[in-house]
């Protein structure tokens, strides 16, 4: 499970740049200066939970047993598609029944950090 959420990471941090990049050069001419404000927002969050992708996996190669990572990892990964992905298609002009998914992508977020604090909480000091 650490291979792939580290694979998932680098995939995430990936498309979170080049989404950044082509927002920031690519869209500027074509877009709202609100949605390029909104693709920004998605491209931040898609960013901050990929690094914390990034340290459940690390965490998780380093302490496999540990409860509660892996559901942290995939709280993360479904927050990116569902609160990310959701931003960029509304930016994008998807029609407005996405718009309830993104709070979805947020919860997501939100259970990702709680399971990391019982992750680390349950973790027991080295002898």
């Amino acid at each position: 499970m650490a291979r792939f959420f580290l694979m998932i990471a680098a995939i995430s941090g990936f498309f979170a740049v080049v989404i950044g990049a082509f927002a920031a050069h690519g869209l500027q001419q074509v877009l709202s200066p609100r949605a390029i404000d909104v693709v920004k927002t998605g491209v931040q969050y898609q960013m901050y939970h990929t690094l914390a992708l990034l340290l459940v996996a690390l965490w998780l190669h380093h302490k496999p047993a540990t409860p509660g990572l892996k559901a942290a990892g995939l709280a993360f990964i479904l927050g990116n598609l569902l609160f990310s992905g959701s931003l960029y298609a509304l930016a994008l002009g998807a029609p407005g029944w996405l718009g309830p998914i993104t709070p979805l992508g947020g919860l997501c977020f939100l259970f990702g950090w709680l399971s990391l604090m019982f992750a680390a909480w349950r973790v027991r000091p080295a002898d």
